[in-house]
């Protein structure tokens, strides 16, 4: 079937529907809504789509198309759910039992008729954490259904004037209403509101003299103080005072002031500066019964290791891949035959980070210095011959936050998992060994096509290419346990032995063809030159993509929206 996309966004659920329809063999293309109503009946008019699905709109479709062809929206909310902020109500309110439906677009918001729905568990976490998990899982199932009925041309969707149809209005989420009360809100209220808007749109504060958008919470056990002071800093977190407890709040936004730039979400301490708070670090071994945030944690179960890592939007800065590298040494020297990377739900990585790049006095100084730490991450883990290493995707992997995971000998990936394993749409060479670790895995030919195509791909289809070597067909709440036992199961494995050593063997034959650091300064040439050119595309394109702001082509996907078509990069 020839199915149009239209998104405000090709966002993580966009990406994630392209790519399973694909996989079934419809012909998918997409157009972005942001470039307005005219772009949207251009490619309408151009592909004349059998079905448009909308999986991610903030705004309406234009009449005439829902008039004249099936559009069907996909609505983050149970049926009869209607308002532009259902999945922010969930997460406040703490609803135990959610849903999205798919449903006709009409002239009212979220009142056509449904063509499929799909009930989920929630999760106690953020609300874009539940969106790329839950919701995306349920939303894939729904979105396949409705195609599905569509297809058959027998189905009647279901009015939401049907008595079983229970329609529940929901009013937007404004500011007022998602303001903390230091002095009033207990811990889990707090949490509760920082989570409901932990990517957008954050929840207004001033913080030393400073008006901010909180991103992100997390509850801490034992620092105390007067409520709504700043008690200490985490890794980039800062931590607050409530009136019976504490919360960490990983990332801030400034409020945009007039004749600004659009400001952006990053760490916390990068946005207040110099605070005279004290670090309060804790082990990378956390003791038992310890309620606390950290983005890095290691445990040990017997022989194997577990190194759990988790970054706000999977991005990783400078800082980050250090403080992951040092954590790395640190499994390396304990006495386990596997190491896990990862293993928690939500995003695996997404390579360097953009957003604190952005905000350096020198873009280029910190892009390079990066790119070279989080080269240094992905050598190690190319370098360890003493022990197998499994990287375990419990959500999305992008760029060199793939090659992190490919430097590991067996990559283990949740269904609802997409890799975006190229560069070129952010006008990138790439690094991070991705010239030695991708063609080992799936040949010459066939990385050279996902590098040109850079088109996302998901688990299933990467474990056909042999990107991955596992699927973990569970929910994302259940992924640490099941690969916990995974591992346990591997390390007990009679063959264990002969692996170990067969890795090593396969590590001394590959260096003496091509050494890795031959790879690591042939990458990192072509990524100097972008970096420190100021008229790259690169400049631009990140600022576009950290700033939200308009550009580029409204087709994704289209051979026009490569920044380095005809290029030599």
């Amino acid at each position: 079937m020839d199915i149009l996309l239209v998104a405000s966004a090709f966002n993580s659920l966009s990406q994630r529907v392209y790519a399973e329809l694909s996989d079934r063999g419809h012909r998918v293309d997409v157009v972005l809504a942001s470039h307005g109503a005219d772009a949207v009946r251009a490619a309408v008019a151009r592909d004349r789509p059998e079905l448009i699905i909308a999986p991610m709109l903030r705004t309406a479709l234009p009449e005439d198309l829902w008039r004249e062809h099936t559009c069907l929206i996909v609505h983050p909310g149970p049926p009869g759910d209607r308002g532009p902020s259902s999945l922010d109500w969930a997460v406040a309110d703490g609803a135990a039992h959610w849903g999205v439906t798919v449903l006709r677009a009409e002239a009212a918001m979220d009142a056509g008729d449904i063509w499929a729905s799909m009930p989920f568990e929630t999760a106690p976490v953020g609300k874009s954490d539940l969106y790329r998990n839950e919701v995306s899982d349920a939303a894939v199932a729904a979105v396949l259904l409705a195609v599905r009925r569509h297809a058959e041309g027998s189905y009647k969707p279901m009015p939401q004037s049907d008595p079983a149809v229970q329609v529940v209005w929901r009013d937007p989420v404004r500011q007022p209403q998602r303001r903390v009360d230091w002095e009033g809100d207990d811990t889990a209220t707090v949490v509760r509101k920082l989570r409901a808007a932990d990517s957008q749109p954050g929840v207004l504060d001033r913080i030393l003299g400073r008006e901010v958008f909180l991103h992100g919470g997390h509850p801490e056990d034992r620092l105390r103080g007067r409520p709504g002071e700043l008690l200490a800093t985490r890794a980039g977190a800062v931590c607050r005072a409530t009136r019976d407890g504490a919360v960490w709040i990983p990332e801030l936004r400034p409020r945009k002031a007039s004749g600004d730039p659009a400001p952006f979400r990053r760490p916390a301490t990068s946005v207040l500066g110099p605070t005279g708070l004290a670090e309060a670090g804790v082990p990378l071994e956390l003791p038992p019964g310890r309620n606390t945030w950290t983005d890095i944690r290691y445990r040990q179960h017997g022989d194997t290791g577990f190194l759990a890592f988790s970054f706000p939007g999977g991005a990783m800065s400078t800082d980050q891949c250090r403080r992951l590298l040092a954590a790395y040494r640190h499994a390396l020297a304990r006495p386990t035959s596997v190491l896990v990377l990862g293993g928690v739900r939500d995003f695996f990585s997404n390579g360097i980070h953009l957003n604190v790049i952005e905000a350096a006095e020198d873009p280029a100084a910190e892009s390079w210095a990066n790119l070279n730490a989080m080269n240094d991450l992905v050598e190690a883990v190319l370098r360890t011959t003493d022990r197998l290493v499994v990287a375990a995707l419990g959500g999305n992997a992008a760029a060199g936050g793939v090659m992190l995971a490919l430097a590991a000998d067996e990559v283990w990936c949740r269904t609802g998992t997409v890799l975006n394993p190229h560069y070129r749409r952010m006008g990138l060479y790439g690094s991070e060994f991705w010239t030695y670790s991708l063609p080992r895995r799936v040949g010459e030919e066939t990385a050279g096509r996902l590098t040109a195509e850079a088109l996302p791909v998901s688990a299933a289809t990467a474990h056909g290419l042999g990107l991955v070597d596992r699927l973990v067909p569970v929910p994302a709440r259940e992924f640490a346990a099941e690969t916990g036992r995974m591992a346990t199961e591997l390390a007990a494995g009679s063959d264990l032995g002969r692996r170990i050593a067969a890795k090593a063997a396969a590590r001394e034959r590959d260096e003496a063809l091509r050494p890795l650091a031959d790879h690591r300064s042939a990458e990192l040439a072509r990524m100097r030159d972008i970096f420190f050119d100021p008229g790259a595309p690169y400049h631009a394109l990140r600022s576009t993509f950290v700033r939200k702001t308009p550009g580029g082509s409204p087709h994704p996907l289209s051979p026009a929206a490569d920044p380095l078509a005809g290029s030599t990069r």
